[in-house]
């Protein structure tokens, strides 16, 4: 389990990237696997799910999903979708209290936000695609919508990291056909491949959009006993692979 020092501080919000230790699957998915998109034994997946909703303090029943699809689509949640079993987007936003946002993430960034100054939180799922395709600006977007006058944080959560992320040269060009500034975010690693740094890709965006940024720094693709990793699991020619959950609720 781990923690946003900052958020620690907001006697509001309750909050947690977990690790993908303490739960009940098994084999490669072994042990807090919190993806119901994993081929994993379900009834283990809901148990974790059912684990992480008492660790938050919350219903199970409280505690919204996404069907993540990296895209750049952006779900309030309010009183008359409230009760859906599965919402399709990759960011989620709500000022209900007594409901918990989850994203699930292999690799991808989990990003929680909160207002303080208006009592709203969300939660985004960024890889590369959804990143790019402008889900964080999106996400941003709606919570100046519900209100204009803000003072949003954000924690930025383990993910890949920038020495584990290998691109081919392709991706590096669709990249920097964006922007010539998007260099900045890539190392050079041999004539043929790039390394990518989409933790500072990220937080570049939400400085932009006058977030305040902290980090808790974990290289999921490094920290086998610590995380699932998608690209960890390709490399290893595993079948499949689990997913780590990161969690906010405002406290009712």
């Amino acid at each position: 389990m781990f923690y946003s020092k900052k958020f620690r501080k907001f006697n509001n919000v309750r909050h947690c990237f977990f690790s993908r230790k303490g739960g009940f699957s098994k084999g490669l998915y072994q042990s807090l696997n919190c993806g119901k998109g994993s081929k994993d034994d379900k009834k283990n997946v809901y148990k974790n799910l059912s684990l992480i909703s008492k660790k938050i303090k919350i219903n199970q029943k409280k505690l919204s999903l996404m069907y993540q699809t990296h895209s750049n689509k952006v779900i309030i949640i309010n009183k008359k979708n409230k009760n859906l079993k599965k919402f399709n987007s990759d960011a989620l936003i709500t000022k209900l209290k007594g409901i918990a946002l989850g994203v699930v993430t292999a690799d991808c960034v989990p990003i929680i936000l909160y207002d303080i100054k208006n009592q709203i939180i969300g939660c985004i799922h960024a890889g590369w695609k959804g990143a790019s395709s402008g889900i964080i600006e999106n996400t941003v977007k709606k919570f100046r919508k519900l209100h204009t006058r803000n003072k949003i944080f954000a924690s930025v959560g383990p993910c890949i990291g920038k020495k584990s992320y290998e691109v081919d040269i392709d991706f590096y060009k669709k990249f920097i056909s964006k922007s010539k500034k998007n260099s900045a975010y890539f190392l050079k690693k041999n004539n043929n491949k790039k390394l990518f740094n989409l933790r500072k890709y990220v937080n570049d965006k939400l400085v932009k959009l006058n977030v305040k940024v902290d980090h808790v720094n974990h290289d999921t693709f490094k920290e086998k006993s610590n995380f699932f990793s998608y690209r960890r699991s390709q490399k290893l020619k595993e079948k499949d692979y689990g997913r780590c959950i990161s969690v906010i609720s405002l406290v009712s």
